[in-house]
Parts: C-alpha cells; sequence; structure tokens
C-alpha cells in the first residue's frame, strides 16, 4: 500500500510546469488580470486607495457629504458604545447561566463565530441593536449582505453606512458582487426563480472572472469593501492569483459553490495553499460548506484543514437555519449538531439564514431567499419592509438561542468584539 500511495504525490516536474503556465509572458488569462491591476494603479496604488477609503472617519464624512440620514443612527450607535450599552460577556454569562457562571469554564479556544445573513437594508441593523440593548442580546460577530451593489450605493450611503458600522462595533462583513450568472450571462438560467435548482451552476461564464475581478477592485478601492462572496472555480483562482500579486483582497465562498464532499473540500484548500504568499496567507477566508454535509464530513474538512496548515485562517461557516422558503427542506436547524461538532472544530461560524423553523412557520411572512433579490422598489411597492425586517430580527433571535446552546455547554461565541467586553 505504501508503493501505491507513493503514486499520489505530485512531482516537481508538474508544478515546474505549472509555474513555467504562470509566468509566460503569453499567458492570456494571467495578462488580462495583469492589465486590469495596472489599470487601477498597480497592487500598492490599489490597498492605499483601499485603506484611505476603509478609515472610519472617512467613511463618515462622505455620509455627511451626502446628507445621509444615515448619520444620526451611527451617531447613536457610537454613543451606545460609548455608554457600554450593549451587554458585557460576563453579564451575558450570568444572564444564560444563572448561578452557574461563575463555576461553568468557556472553552474560547473553540469558540464560535455568530453569523447572520443577510443584512440587506442598514435600517435593519439600527432595529437590531436597539433589540440587543433591550434584551440584553449578543450582535453576530460576523455580517453577510446579498443585496444589489448598484442599487445599494445609491441608496442614501448604505454601503458607507454598514461599512462604518461594522467598524465600529467590531464585525466583519460580505457584500456580493453583482457580476454573476444572474445578471444574464448564463443564458440557460430562466431567472431568479431557478437558481437554487443550480447550486454550484450559477457561473460566471466566458470573460465572467475579469469582470468580476473588476467589479471588485473598483468598490474594494471606493468603499475599502474587502471580503466579497465568491462562487465560481474560475473567479476562486481569479482571487487567489489577485491575492498573489499583492492586493489583499478576501473572499469566502457561498453555499451556492456546492461544496459538500471531502474531496471537494480538500482541492478548495489545496489551491488556497497552493497560491498563498510567502507569509502563509491567503485571500480565501472562509467558505460555506453545503447543506447537505454532516458532522462526519466537517470533521474530515478539519483534519484537511489543519494538516495544511489553514486552520486559523479559514473559517468553515455552516449553516445553522435556513430562509423557510426557496431552499431546503423544513424543518432545518443544525443547531444541536453544531454544539456537538464545536467541541471538537476550531474556527467555525454559525451562519443563520432564517428564524427557528417552528417559528418561521407561524409568521404571516415567513422568510424566503428569493426576496434576497427584489429590488428596493419593489419591496416598497409591495408593502414588503417589515415583514422582511421581521424576518431578519427572527435570525437575530436564533442566532442568540444558538450563542445560549453555546454558552450552556461551555463552549466560547464571538460576537460584535467592540460591544460585548
Amino acid at each position: 500500500m505504501s508503493d501505491i500511495r507513493e503514486l499520489l504525490k505530485i512531482s516537481n516536474d508538474r508544478i515546474d510546469t505549472i509555474n513555467q503556465f504562470l509566468s509566460d509572458p503569453k499567458n492570456e488569462l494571467v495578462n488580462a488580470i495583469m492589465e486590469l491591476v495596472n489599470r487601477y494603479g498597480g497592487p500598492e496604488e490599489i490597498n492605499r486607495k483601499a485603506e484611505e477609503a476603509q478609515r472610519l472617519e472617512n467613511l463618515l464624512n462622505r455620509l455627511k457629504t451626502e446628507n445621509s440620514p444615515y448619520v444620526d443612527d451611527l451617531n447613536w450607535l457610537q454613543e451606545q458604545i460609548n455608554n457600554n450599552a450593549f451587554v458585557s460577556m460576563k453579564h451575558y454569562h450570568e444572564r444564560v447561566l444563572g448561578d452557574k457562571a461563575g463555576t461553568v469554564n468557556i472553552n474560547q479556544e473553540q469558540a464560535v463565530t455568530l453569523e447572520i445573513s443577510a443584512l440587506q437594508f442598514f435600517p435593519w441593523f439600527i432595529s437590531q441593536a436597539k433589540r440587543a440593548i433591550e434584551k440584553k442580546e449578543l450582535m453576530p460577530g460576523r455580517f453577510i449582505r446579498v443585496r444589489n451593489m448598484v442599487e445599494q450605493v445609491e441608496d442614501q450611503g448604505d454601503t458607507l453606512a454598514v461599512a462604518a458600522a461594522m467598524q465600529m462595533i467590531g464585525a466583519s462583513y460580505v457584500e456580493t458582487l453583482d457580476t454573476k450568472g444572474l445578471d444574464g450571462s448564463n443564458i440557460h438560467l430562466g431567472g431568479v426563480e431557478t437558481v437554487t435548482g443550480y447550486f454550484g451552476g450559477i457561473g460566471q461564464p466566458n470573460e465572467h472572472p475579469i469582470k468580476w475581478l473588476d467589479e471588485y477592485l473598483k468598490y474594494y478601492t471606493t468603499y475599502g469593501i474587502r471580503q466579497v462572496l465568491n462562487i465560481n472555480a474560475g473567479t476562486i483562482l481569479a482571487a487567489y492569483l489577485l491575492h498573489k500579486l499583492g492586493i489583499n483582497n478576501e473572499f469566502k465562498i457561498s453555499v451556492y459553490m456546492g461544496i459538500d464532499n471531502p474531496f471537494s473540500i480538500f482541492w478548495i484548500l489545496m489551491t488556497a495553499l497552493m497560491f498563498s504568499r510567502n507569509d502563509g496567507s491567503t485571500s480565501l477566508v472562509g467558505f460555506n460548506l453545503s447543506n447537505s454535509v454532516n458532522n462526519d464530513t466537517i470533521r474530515k474538512a478539519s483534519v484537511i484543514r489543519r494538516a495544511l496548515g489553514l486552520e486559523k485562517a479559514v473559517r468553515f461557516e455552516h449553516h445553522i437555519t435556513e430562509t423557510n422558503k426557496s431552499i431546503v427542506i423544513q424543518p432545518y436547524n443544525r443547531r444541536e449538531e453544531l454544539v456537538e461538532l464545536a467541541k471538537d472544530v476550531p474556527n467555525i461560524a454559525a451562519k443563520h439564514e432564517g428564524g427557528d423553523p417552528e417559528i418561521e412557520e407561524a409568521l404571516d411572512h415567513p422568510s424566503d431567499i428569493m426576496e434576497y433579490f427584489l429590488p428596493k422598489a419593489e419591496i416598497l411597492e409591495k408593502g414588503l419592509m417589515r415583514a422582511l425586517e421581521v424576518n431578519f430580527i427572527e435570525k437575530h433571535k436564533a442566532v442568540n438561542k444558538t450563542a445560549d446552546a453555546l454558552t450552556k455547554a461551555g463552549i466560547g461565541v464571538i460576537a460584535a468584539e467592540n460591544l460585548h467586553q
């Protein structure tokens, strides 16, 4: 068996061949990326512009220049932070554990990142924050956004306000670019209603990987948006190469990529390692596994991740709840499995895409993933904004139920770090 296993090793000749192709001046794929990077001023200038755009002071000044109504909300948020209005982790533990708070040993090494999706509109965040203060709940440490980029940047400073809020509370967040198969490039998709049947097949056809990079660099340099969703093998490779060239881009792989077994996980992590920088950093910061994976698959994935030295760099973002409609067969709730998994698998995010199933079923308007793609004008025309905000708050409640369950099991949670000291 040992002799047969040796056959699996990749020879240095094969690696040399790949390197020769990557560095070949006639390589059209690499040339297209190089031309794009040069058009934006080169890696150093791109990173400089992004860092300038990311500065909280600059974000707030731009909102003031735009006369955004969200300036007052952000001022309110900063006041709450300054006044320690959000529950401290110590008091949170006391509320959840009661008399046992002083005796339960919370394992911070296995702490799970609390994640919510999708924060479509900035006012929802303010409603969520007000509830968290009132109910002494935790705000997530990670937010996912799936709103149309062109629409949001024109909506009263929504993009700037969310970027500022994430810095203020100490949370990471992810945006979703508009360049994807849903933009009409995938001629085999009949529209949004067919998307969920094509996991791994939404696509970035033909020249779209370069368009995707172009859109990314625009928002990276203009708004400082560093992390975006990635749904396609081509744009994953393109994002690896961009980072390798010196640009500090980051991405997470969406559940729509369909990563559902240890072998697919292996090739994702293997390529991340292959194209990592000399310091070991990679643009891949996390990925959603398919909703069909079980704990055994994630444990096997954890072994792979550790073996490749990526345990701290790459987060497994696991769906705990899902929208009530258009995505999975309900009831779907992986909370109990998560508690068991988190005891031995580190660096997990507990992603909440819906409220708890039994709650969702009783709502007048249960959550539906298809509504992520509705334009704001259509939402207002149909009178759905309040219902969609209720759906988001139910996700927030589910986040806190998961936090409670993990805490009771002695497992730490990662919430918004500037709020819950």
